[in-house]
């Protein structure tokens, strides 16, 4: 991990640095890692760069010796890379980018992109279209990454808008179809989640106990830690606005995920007014409710991801009420002016 050694104390990788102000706020990982190796316990890390951000692996071999987890560490990496291909909105063997480009015609896919499709149409439908897999043509309208900062045209944004329905989305068997001209899915939302949970399972199956998934801030927690529960970090977006590294509260955790969307992980400002990248996808604009970050913990992290994105969208009092009903899954919602309220059965710590 980044500055430190994994078995003391580490934080993990961060996206990119934030920009000067008018600049594209640098998309910083919502959380960080507080790691407690064992002695005689060596794990094995592998990072690289897949899904536009840093993954990082960490697996820790007892019972299997180093060289079944160097293995399992490498597969599952290798994993990691298959499915960013299957699921990137572009570039060669990806299905997403097939989807999109057939003009509405049925289009076959590997099972797991149709079994990440089906599972989105259905959270799609549980949070009311507060998320949406098919919210690429509001999307593709916003440059957070670049250096072309501009509020896209009020009349393209809706437009745009009108085509966003998962509705059209028809999944059968490994075939999938996207009715109506225009329009075109995007999985980001969602897809760091599903890989996670992939990972776990692959882990899993190689003999693997406890492991550490780290996607781009979408933190899978596999087993214990060494008899006790990981402690995990959430950070606090008004430091990370502000450029600056701080936690405002850590949970802890043994075999769950942890994910969180922020308003500080990319966007840009125009004249003091900060656009960032969770969009409502009802307008195509950027959310502004009074939340700075939500955090869901789950034992399904592609649940969590979904729901992190959804419950933002729908603000403190529908998202939370939205998170009580939904067994095994607790949320922690973060307002711009530093309140927090969380669900019932999540116990967190606050920073400080």
């Amino acid at each position: 991990m980044r500055g430190a050694h994994p078995l003391t104390q580490g934080q993990s990788s961060t996206k990119n640095r934030r920009r000067p102000r008018g600049q594209a706020l640098g998309a910083t990982l919502c959380l960080c890692l507080m790691l407690v190796g064992c002695s005689g316990q060596m794990p094995v890390t592998r990072t690289g760069f897949y899904l536009d951000t840093v993954v990082e692996i960490t697996v820790y071999g007892e019972g299997n010796g180093v060289s079944s987890a160097q293995d399992a560490a490498d597969g599952a990496m290798e994993l990691v890379g298959r499915y960013d291909r299957l699921f990137s909105p572009e570039g060669e063997g990806s299905d997403v980018a097939k989807i999109n480009s057939a003009g509405g015609k049925p289009v076959a896919v590997e099972a797991e992109t149709a079994d990440l499709i089906r599972r989105a149409c259905r959270y799609s439908e549980l949070t009311e279209g507060a998320f949406d897999l098919t919210v690429a043509p509001e999307t593709s309208l916003w440059d957070f990454r670049g250096e072309s900062h501009a509020v896209p045209d009020a009349e393209v944004l809706s437009r745009a808008a009108a085509l966003v329905d998962w509705r059209a989305v028809q999944v059968d068997g490994q075939t999938v179809t996207l009715r109506g001209e225009g329009r075109a899915i995007d999985l980001g939302g969602v897809a760091k989640g599903y890989i996670a949970d992939r990972v776990r399972e692959y882990l899993a199956g190689e003999g693997v106990s406890r492991a550490l998934i780290n996607l781009g801030g979408n933190v899978y927690a596999m087993g214990d830690k060494y008899g006790g529960d990981w402690t995990i970090g959430i950070r606090d977006p008004a430091a990370a606005l502000a450029g600056e590294e701080a936690l405002v509260a850590a949970v802890k955790v043994k075999d769950r995920s942890v994910v969180t969307s922020g308003v500080y992980e990319r966007g840009f400002e125009i004249e003091g007014v900060l656009y960032h990248h969770i969009l409502d996808p009802h307008t195509g604009r950027p959310v502004n409710n009074g939340l700075s970050s939500v955090t869901i913990v789950s034992a399904d992290s592609a649940l969590s991801d979904a729901l992190s994105t959804a419950c933002f969208v729908l603000g403190e009092e529908r998202g939370l009420a939205l998170a009580e009903t939904l067994e095994g899954v607790e949320a922690l919602f973060i307002r711009a002016d530093g309140g927090m309220t969380a669900t019932r059965g999540l116990v967190f710590e606050k920073a400080g």
